[in-house]
């Protein structure tokens, strides 16, 4: 039962499902623009999506960052875009995990810019923490998987407090995600049951039910062998292929070698490319 409402309140029950969405349409009279005009009008349009693509999904200018009131990373700036799979590195205590929970608002912001997702970070409201954790996916270290129900009910739990209404489309949902890290055959099965990868891979998938523009990763192979956690890491940049901006805190250094990407290195309270 407590972890139960551990994870009902790690996940954020206002979460509406990205699938259970409906397009409205309007009347509208079509007019024909003039040639020329018609020109002008396509170029601003297809200027406007490469302008917006190029926005970054995380931005941070000037930030600084404490525990409590000591401060611990100071004048951090660094952009993130769509797409984008990033290594945060540096030695344990660094302030890694500070720096991925001052993104999806456990930590405040006192001082610099900070947008993730289209929110400034800055006095942002309760209500709109929530909104923003929508447009997020976080995967932890240590799992936090129910361990008293199985892989599908653990997928069934997130969907059911996140809104979906719709068994089928759940259904549908969880076989997807499930495939997608390699466990389809899997869902029956207890967390116990399965091996520490395997469970990982659970919750990625869960973390990715509703569609995250951005995918936050802590440790995500802290507790993983090397072989598993190479396979991990692998899933992670399958992700990225898709859209989806990942940011992985790590101290995992063989991995970045075998699978190259941008690196933040966090040293002395500073953050360098």
């Amino acid at each position: 039962m407590q972890a139960t409402k551990i994870m009902t309140a790690m996940i954020n029950i206002e979460i509406e499902p990205v699938l259970e969405k409906k397009n409205k349409t309007e009347n509208h009279t079509e007019h024909k623009l003039p040639e020329s005009e018609a020109k002008d009008s396509t170029k601003n349009k297809e200027a406007d999506r490469i302008s917006q693509s190029e926005s970054p999904i995380i931005s941070l200018k000037n930030v600084d960052i404490y525990q409590k009131k000591i401060l611990i990373l100071s004048d951090i700036s660094f952009a993130i875009h769509k797409g984008e799979i990033v290594y945060v590195i540096g030695k344990t205590g660094s302030g890694k995990s500070n720096l991925l929970k001052l993104l999806y608002g456990e930590v405040p912001l006192l001082k610099g810019e900070v947008e993730v997702a289209g929110y400034s970070l800055f006095k942002i409201k309760p209500k709109n923490i929530l909104r923003l954790r929508r447009k997020l996916g976080i995967v932890f270290q240590d799992f936090q998987l129910l361990y008293d129900r199985s892989v599908y009910e653990n997928m069934k739990f997130v969907a059911k407090v996140t809104g979906w209404k719709d068994s089928v489309k759940i259904d549908e949902r969880i076989e997807e995600l499930l495939t997608l890290v390699g466990l389809r055959t899997k869902g029956h099965k207890m967390p116990h049951q399965l091996s520490g990868g395997e469970q990982q891979r659970v919750c990625i998938a869960r973390a990715l039910v509703n569609n995250p523009e951005i995918i936050l990763a802590d440790e995500p192979t802290g507790n993983l062998d090397p072989e598993t956690s190479f396979e991990i890491f692998k899933l992670f940049h399958e992700i990225s292929k898709k859209g989806t901006a990942v940011m992985i805190a790590t101290h995992n250094y063989s991995i970045i070698n075998q699978i190259p990407s941008r690196v933040l290195q966090i040293e002395q309270g500073k953050v360098f490319e």
